[in-house]
């Protein structure tokens, strides 16, 4: 599976989909040109590195720092920052898409900054256990200009029925879009060489019970 270069929005949305509905994984590349893209970029060129904070693992009482596990850096997109709000919104377009396209029930998207620095890396892990978690789908996006081979930091994704066979080795190269079934397939992120940044997101189902809404909105 291959990345299909300078996609329109239309067109992406289709083969994420088809790539999805038979293989459950799909890399892809966003228009360069593309104003969500070029919005992060300019975002990032006004964050600080105290916009970043280290990464957990688990989500409320259960989070949890673990450097044997990760050691990225993370910063959440908000809908109150407008280059942030164009990526979100660009992302609302692919889950109302996907919804009508693979009947899905996408309720929200969440999603963050992922600073690697070098020597930085994320274990094998999965983003959702079987009937434990409400994320459906996770999706990276890399935003890594003239990332060279050696550079390391690829994401490394692995068969679901047997974690130790290597499917896909992506390199972070500015534009991919990777999406995949966020229960299915374990997946690290090899240590980066130098510095990487990617948008690291989730599309959740509502798990709403009682009132209580989850995911908010």
């Amino acid at each position: 599976m291959r990345a299909t270069p300078l996609a329109t929005s239309s067109n992406l949305f289709e083969q994420i989909a088809l790539d999805l509905q038979v293989h459950g994984v799909s890399i892809q590349s966003l228009d360069l040109q593309e104003p969500a893209l070029l919005a992060l970029t300019e975002r990032l060129d006004i964050l600080s590195q105290q916009d970043f904070h280290r990464a957990g693992i688990g989500r409320q009482e259960e989070h949890m720092k673990n450097e044997q596990v990760r050691r990225d850096k993370i910063h959440w997109l908000e809908t109150s920052d407008a280059h942030e709000s164009l990526f979100l919104s660009y992302m609302q377009d692919l889950k109302v898409y996907l919804n009508r396209r693979l009947f899905l029930g996408l309720f929200s998207y969440e999603c963050h900054f992922a600073h690697y620095e070098p020597g930085a890396f994320y274990k094998k892990h999965l983003d959702a256990f079987k009937g434990e978690a409400n994320r459906v789908l996770s999706t990276v996006l890399y935003l890594n200009p003239s990332w060279q081979e050696g550079d390391g930091g690829e994401l490394v994704i692995y068969d679901p029925h047997n974690d130790d066979e290597i499917l896909q080795i992506v390199t972070p190269n500015y534009g991919t879009l990777v999406t995949f079934l966020s229960d299915e397939f374990p997946h690290e992120v090899l240590p980066a060489k130098k510095a990487r940044y990617s948008i690291a997101g989730w599309f959740r189902v509502n798990t709403s019970v009682g009132g209580n809404i989850d995911p908010p909105q």
